[in-house]
């Protein structure tokens, strides 16, 4: 399945739950988590086959990160908070009370403080794994055998080691060093050290301590552990756990001390910068966050800075606005302290510098994922969004880039799942960037091949269905985009999603069929634009004039316009509630092609579905379409009479001239009968007292101006022609004439002045005919009407 199609699946289980949240924040298998693990397994596609622009994995990598910030503070946001005991009141109900649970109970109080917990959290989760050094077979090793030396020979030691192996000789002997190999190796520790911290391992960096042979390291290290004592604690207790486990305690008791002193060990400048940086992350504070910032590469990484220095400071300050409790000197309150309202403002200005930022590697703080992740750490989404859409609209983020499709796509789910969320999103801005997306699988649906074509189709009805009023109208374009390049079963099959994906089928059916014609008539002849003009528009038409056709000159092939022509007629013959449009359309596009296109004319009757027979309301328009049946029908008989004609040779069996002759009767005498009767049945005559009615008149009388004159010629020329097989033909021909001439029927009226159609050429094969009845001899030119 292709990624688009991924994300769909996610889409359209996640519409299932759209009305429970607890199954859209669902950790493993709500909306964002989903579409963070299609990411996941596209990128280790990507590892895989290494297939990919470096850009596009990096894309997918910043993708996967935003959707798992989204599942980390939505859910907060959406839902109400466990309600913690203040941590005032914990302090009077027990003074004892270990430092966690009041830094737990301070950030349940501060939802701010809380959402940027999370967002530490998601940035250490997301951080580069650490690498540790190579192992070291002892602390020191290089150094120690040059201070042995040293003590062996009662000399100083050379190349200006240490005397000593204090961890903190370096700091004492300013002019002495290690030896080179134990620098590099104490300068790697200090950077997967770092590491470590950077995502959130400490316990990993412990470890590494003990490792590499330098356990005052990992207990300086564990000194961020805040203290906790379960049987001191007034948290619930998990009885699950051992009772010995609850008698005992862990963490850091003077923390504030500890904190002071990783300050001062950041803000000296005798240790060398690893070691203070180290010191910096451990101890994040205003004072420190310069330091700190010197091992920022990447945008993240001064995003995780900032975060933590507000965090560490937000919670010291409340501590000590308590007074600390017991563990921390149980010293009075600061009253003083910054009020919520004042903090939350100085966290926006903080993390709004992180706008501008320059970074060593990665993508930059202008990027388009990095400007969402801060805006949705800022809580400004709909601003995030209205940016996104202007850059759309003016271009600044052009179709070409190869960021416009994975961008478009993520920002086009980010809106739906707000949606879902009822998280407010600008309705103009979020169509822009529907639209956008769909232009991007419409763009997939033809470049690739026929069966993942079908499936991108699918998939544009999906996301269709979520642009809202502009919805039908929106899906209805993207049908019409098909034109000729999809067979009959793919356009039903497209326009049967749309129902499928919550839209009206008939709305649809009928739009793609306005926009087919509309886009027909760009490239159409002026003179065909009127009829559909007043169809769709009731606009004014320009007055019917001109010539009337030839129909019986050789016909050229269907032009791309008279083709989309029929095919808008096609969209609304797939549903029977559709139908009486498709009539309408009929009985208009025939009556167009008629005058003069009449194969292209039959070939759309032969095309639509016979139920359109069985309609029988509007009377008019139901009469209208039987009428131009009833002409083809006429038409296809006369086609086999000049087909049988044709199979006359001059040597002939017996046997097989009869047959043939038996065949040739029975032709010319339906022919006769069914012209007769279309011509003493009022054939397209209407009453029509609509508004457009009289001109709707001039257009049936038009075609019938075309149409009449010319059955009424080849009928006669047909049983003159066969005289000399079927002697009653004659006298048919000549009572013909009578049918002409009856005021009843005022067929007369048809005849038009030019060649072909004047009234003068039929008397005149009136005139051969009656000479005609001459040949058998005798002088009674009447004679003939009586055989």
């Amino acid at each position: 399945m292709s990624l688009y199609g991924s994300y769909a699946d996610v889409l359209s289980v996640s519409n299932a739950v759209r009305d429970d949240l607890l199954a859209l924040f669902d950790p493993e298998t709500g909306f964002a988590p989903r579409m963070r693990q299609v990411c996941r397994d596209q990128l280790q596609i990507i590892d895989d086959t290494w297939e990919t622009h470096e850009l596009d994995a990096e894309l997918l990598r910043m993708e996967e990160r935003t959707w798992g910030l989204l599942q980390a503070v939505m859910p907060a946001r959406k839902t109400n908070p466990t309600d913690l005991p203040n941590p005032r009141a914990l302090l009077a109900q027990n003074p004892y009370t270990p430092t966690s649970t009041l830094a737990q109970a301070i950030m349940g109080h501060s939802p701010l403080l809380t959402e940027l917990v999370v967002v530490r959290e998601w940035l250490q989760e997301t951080a580069p794994s650490p690498l540790g050094p190579e192992a070291t077979t002892g602390y020191w090793r290089f150094t120690k055998l040059g201070v042995m030396q040293a003590l062996r020979s009662g000399g100083p030691a050379r190349d200006a080691l240490v005397s000593r192996m204090d961890p903190d000789v370096c700091a004492r002997e300013k002019s002495a060093g290690l030896a080179v190999d134990d620098a590099n190796y104490e300068k790697n520790l200090a950077m997967a050290l770092y590491a470590c911290v950077r995502a959130g391992r400490i316990d990993d960096a412990v470890e590494m301590c003990r490792k590499a042979n330098q356990p005052w390291k990992a207990a300086s290290i564990r000194g961020a552990r805040l203290f906790q004592w379960p049987a001191i604690s007034t948290e619930e207790i998990d009885h699950e756990e051992n009772d010995d486990d609850l008698d005992l305690s862990s963490g850091n008791r003077q923390r504030k001390l500890w904190k002071s002193t990783c300050i001062r060990a950041a803000l000296s400048t005798n240790l060398p910068e690893y070691e203070r940086v180290l010191y910096a992350a451990l101890a994040p504070s205003q004072q420190t966050v310069a330091v700190l910032k010197t091992a920022c590469r990447t945008w993240e990484d001064y995003l995780w800075a900032q975060v933590c220095v507000l965090c560490e400071e937000r919670e010291s300050g409340e501590m000590d606005r308590l007074g600390g409790g017991f563990w921390e000197g149980g010293m009075e309150g600061d009253t003083d302290g910054e009020e919520e309202s004042e903090w939350v403002a100085r966290v926006a200005e903080t993390l709004e510098a992180l706008k501008d930022v320059a970074v060593v590697e990665g993508l930059g703080s202008e990027h388009a994922f990095h400007y969402s992740q801060l805006h949705i750490i800022l809580d400004k989404t709909e601003m995030m969004i209205e940016n996104f859409a202007d850059a759309l609209r003016s271009g600044s983020l052009p179709v070409s880039s190869r960021e416009h499709a994975p961008l478009c796509r993520f920002f086009a789910h980010l809106c739906l799942y707000f949606q879902m969320i009822d998280i407010p999103v600008p309705p103009l801005a979020t169509q822009v960037i529907l639209e956008s997306y769909l232009q991007v699988l419409e763009k997939n649906a033809f470049l690739t091949d026929r069966t993942q074509a079908a499936g991108q189709r699918e998939l544009i009805a999906l996301y269709a269905g979520a642009l809202g009023d502009n919805a039908v109208e929106r899906y209805a374009m993207f049908l019409v985009s098909l034109e000729l390049s999809a067979d009959m079963s793919e356009r039903r099959l497209a326009l049967m999603r749309a129902r499928d994906h919550g839209l009206d089928m008939d709305r649809v059916a009928v739009a793609t069929a306005e926009r087919t014609i509309e886009k027909a008539f760009e490239a159409r002849a002026q003179f065909l634009c009127w009829m559909y003009t007043d169809f769709f528009s009731s606009q004014a038409l320009p007055p019917l004039r001109g010539s009337l056709p030839s129909i019986i000159a050789l016909q050229p092939p269907p032009t791309r316009p008279e083709l989309l022509l029929v095919r808008s007629i096609e969209w609304t013959t797939f549903h029977e509630s559709t139908f009486p449009t498709a009539l309408e359309q009929a009985n208009a596009h025939v009556a167009v092609e008629a005058s003069g296109r009449v194969t292209l004319a039959r070939q759309l009757l032969d095309m639509l579905p016979p139920e359109l027979a069985a309609i029988g309301e509007p009377e008019e328009m139901a009469t209208e379409y039987l009428h131009y049946r009833q002409f083809f029908v006429i038409w296809e008989t006369l086609d086999k009479v000049v087909e049988s004609q044709a199979l006359e040779v001059a040597r002939m069996n017996r046997d097989t001239r009869l047959a043939w002759l038996d065949d040739y009767r029975g032709l010319i005498d339906r022919a006769h009968e069914r012209i007769t009767k279309l011509l003493e049945s009022e054939w397209l005559v209407t009453d029509v007292e609509t508004p457009g009615g009289n001109r709707r008149r001039r257009e049936l009388i038009r075609v019938r101006q075309i149409y009449v004159p010319e059955l009424i010629i080849r009928l006669h020329s047909l049983l003159v022609g066969s005289r000399h097989h079927i002697k009653e033909n004659l006298s048919r021909a000549l009572h013909l004439v009578n049918t002409v001439a009856d005021s009843r029927y005022k067929l007369y009226e048809d005849f038009v002045n030019e060649d072909g159609r004047r009234l003068d050429d039929y008397l005149g094969a009136v005139r051969q005919a009656v000479l005609a009845g001459l040949e058998t001899g005798g002088s009674d030119p009447f004679r003939v009407l009586s055989l």
